[in-house]
């Protein structure tokens, strides 16, 4: 399906939680954020019925986001049931890496193509005052697990303040040459202030070529990440609301004030 502007929408991200075990600086305050209640997020069985209405769209591209994906219990099997809908073609996830080891071969096996990992540094102190807490080596861990298990082509998230020509940017690109990653670097946003820019080795800021719309844990879909619109699941109908977001997706991006990326994924 194309929208009013000649873009093929193909790409779907599906935020499956809005919660996560790091409070990285640039996402959330340190006390956290307002949480959604259980009974607000959408069941596995909604999500799949939700990406399933969406291929037949014309999505053939699907990617799990959060807050961190892998703290949604039973996250294996969403996958697996999102795996089984005919027409995907590229299913990823993308997380912190934290609890990936435990969760790689388990995804690889349910059905998903590949991973997407945050690292914003290599050094160990840097990275636990970034996150307010992380382990670094839980997340070395968790790319190691996810080569083990063919969750390839295995992509770096790293976000930088200004330049990929940053110390930390520079040594996080070492590291994926030297692991046989692909690095990608994404300038801090914001969204109140409509501040991004396109994503280095990658596809996101790019207005005029965005493919994309998004699936909020609670059933909104959203056809931008820098816009306040967003259309309900539950109470339009899954169709409904897909073909509203593709028909009022804006020419680019603005500001956004009714959400954050801990809860539409980035």
């Amino acid at each position: 399906m194309y929208d009013r502007f000649n873009r093929r929408i193909s790409y779907l991200r599906v935020s499956v939680t809005d919660r996560c075990n790091l409070r990285c600086t640039y996402c959330m305050p340190e006390e956290g954020v307002k949480l959604l209640d259980h009974s607000e997020i959408l069941s596995f069985e909604e999500i799949t019925e939700v990406v399933r209405e969406g291929v037949l769209a014309g999505i053939t591209k699907v990617r799990i986001t959060g807050g961190e994906p892998l703290v949604r219990k039973g996250i294996i099997s969403l996958v697996e049931m999102i795996a089984r809908i005919p027409g995907i073609t590229d299913f990823g996830l993308t997380t912190n890496g934290i609890l990936l080891s435990d969760f790689a071969n388990g995804l690889a096996k349910a059905g998903l193509h590949r991973i997407n990992i945050s690292l914003d540094t290599v050094d160990p102190e840097k990275f636990r005052t970034i996150t307010r807490g992380g382990d670094i080596n839980k997340v070395f861990q968790g790319i190691e697990a996810a080569l083990t298990a063919g969750l390839t082509p295995v992509k770096i998230n790293c976000v930088v303040r200004s330049s990929s020509d940053e110390p930390d940017a520079q040594a996080v690109r070492e590291y994926c040459k030297n692991k046989g990653l692909e690095a990608r670097f994404i300038h801090e946003m914001s969204l109140a202030d409509g501040c991004f820019t396109i994503v280095e080795n990658g596809h996101g800021g790019d207005c005029p070529n965005c493919n994309r719309l998004r699936l909020t844990a609670n059933g909104m879909i959203r056809p931008c990440l820098f816009n306040d619109l967003q259309y309900s699941t539950r109470e339009l109908g899954i169709r409904e609301a897909i073909e509203k977001a593709i028909g009022h997706k804006p020419e680019r991006g603005s500001v956004n004030l009714n959400g954050g990326f801990h809860n539409i994924g980035g």
